[in-house]
């Protein structure tokens, strides 16, 4: 359940994973809450000791251990600053940030902390940690949460790691059952009540308590104007090609960032997000406001959002396939053996999982076999394939058709 500084991983897989726990719990009428850690300085609070006891743990010979203690050794920092150094000052803990090996002897380092989680679930992407927990009664899950919350302190603390409480928050996600308007507290081991909240930061994404995605569109729609803003003020300044650059170096990236996520937001919200995708095509082309959004596209050879998103998506999930993505994602896709022999049966297809209702039906484990399902009606994959041949054809299958009236 670490997803941080590895190959395969990222804040997209790990927020996915997360997701679906919650979005499955909802669905079948639980309460889910969870805690949000923030740890203090983490990567320069690391004993190198303990680090050092941790590699011999995993199997480090004595010439890769001596190796490691002379790495940490005689490090010092100094700071400049108008010209001037200061003089230098022995450094004595932490990993070297900027440094190749850093995150991942921060990853060998947290590692075990897992471990105490407990009946709760944890996910971990490096020093970024959320603890959560789900079932039928608010009061057991708030206990259970607040035991393993106990646990990972202790272990926090055994590894001289300092948890910012104050930044550290609860939250309390209640989409289909009431919640209380005073739910019991969660407590650090100092006694500190946590705050809850109805948003937070998670990995880049705003994840609020409805599971709307409200706030993180709402911050994306602010973010992108004013890029868009800063382009039209100094539109003079740029060639067609210059345009057309910038608009894919800076505005896309924003707007695919953990788009597979947006499953779960309405349909209302999404035209907001292709509002500021619009009009950052009307930047690049010089299209009138009245130019319609299909002739969009195609002055600038570029999808709909909705088709990058799809495109994106069941990438996710052919990786999952072939085993390229997560273990934590992978498993929760199972391909279904045919029960009788027909010409369908010979296409890979997944196992669609129950789903209690709509919500649920957008959690990534019911709708990846869903979506996956849909396609095979006219990919009809039999093997697996590359997965560049796989993005070969799913460009010419997922195509825009305009079919507005």
């Amino acid at each position: 359940m670490q997803s941080g500084f590895r190959a395969g991983h990222g804040c997209t897989s790990a927020t996915l994973k997360v997701l679906n726990d919650i979005i499955t719990a909802t669905d079948k009428r639980h309460y889910c809450a969870a805690v949000f850690i923030d740890l203090a300085k983490a990567f320069d609070c690391v004993n190198h000791n303990i680090l050092i006891g941790r590699l011999d743990s995993l199997g480090s010979s004595n010439d890769c251990l001596a190796w490691f203690t002379n790495y940490f050794s005689d490090r010092v920092h100094c700071v400049k600053s108008e010209g001037l150094l200061s003089a230098p000052l022995t450094v004595s803990m932490g990993v070297p940030q900027g440094s190749i090996l850093g995150p991942t002897l921060f990853s060998v380092y947290i590692n075990d902390v897992a471990l105490a989680a407990g009946d709760s679930l944890i996910h971990l992407y490096a020093d970024d940690t959320i603890l959560y927990s789900s079932g039928p009664s608010l009061d057991t899950v708030l206990t259970i949460l607040q035991m393993s919350f106990n646990a990972i302190q202790l272990s926090f603390r055994g590894l001289q790691l300092l948890l910012n409480a104050n930044k550290t928050k609860c939250m309390l996600f209640n989409r289909s059952l009431p919640a209380p308007a005073r739910p019991s507290s969660i407590t650090t081991l100092d006694c500190s009540d946590l705050e809850y909240v109805d948003n937070y930061k998670y990995l880049g994404v705003w994840l609020d308590c409805k599971l709307s995605l409200q706030t993180h569109i709402k911050h994306l729609q602010f973010k992108i104007k004013s890029r868009i803003s800063f382009l039209y003020r100094n539109k003079a300044s740029f060639t067609h090609a210059a345009k057309h650059t910038l608009v894919k170096l800076t505005i896309l990236p924003i707007l695919d960032f953990g788009d597979v996520i947006y499953k779960i937001a309405s349909n209302t919200l999404l035209n907001k997000l292709d509002a500021v995708y619009h009009s950052a095509i009307r930047f690049v082309t010089k299209a009138p406001y009245t130019t319609h959004h299909c002739d969009l596209y195609a002055l600038v050879c570029w999808p709909s959002l909705h088709t990058r998103r799809q495109i994106h998506w069941l990438q996710v999930i052919y990786k999952s396939l072939l085993g390229k993505a997560p273990p934590y994602l992978s498993s929760l896709v199972t391909i279904a053996a045919p029960t009788r022999s027909t010409c369908s049966s010979r296409y890979i297809s997944l196992v669609t999982p129950k789903a209690n209702s709509s919500f649920g039906r957008l959690s990534l484990q019911f709708s990846a076999a869903h979506d996956w399902n849909e396609l095979q009606k006219s990919l009809k994959l039999e093997t697996h394939i590359s997965l560049t041949s796989f993005k070969h054809q799913l460009s010419e299958q997922l195509t825009d058709h305009c079919t507005c009236t």
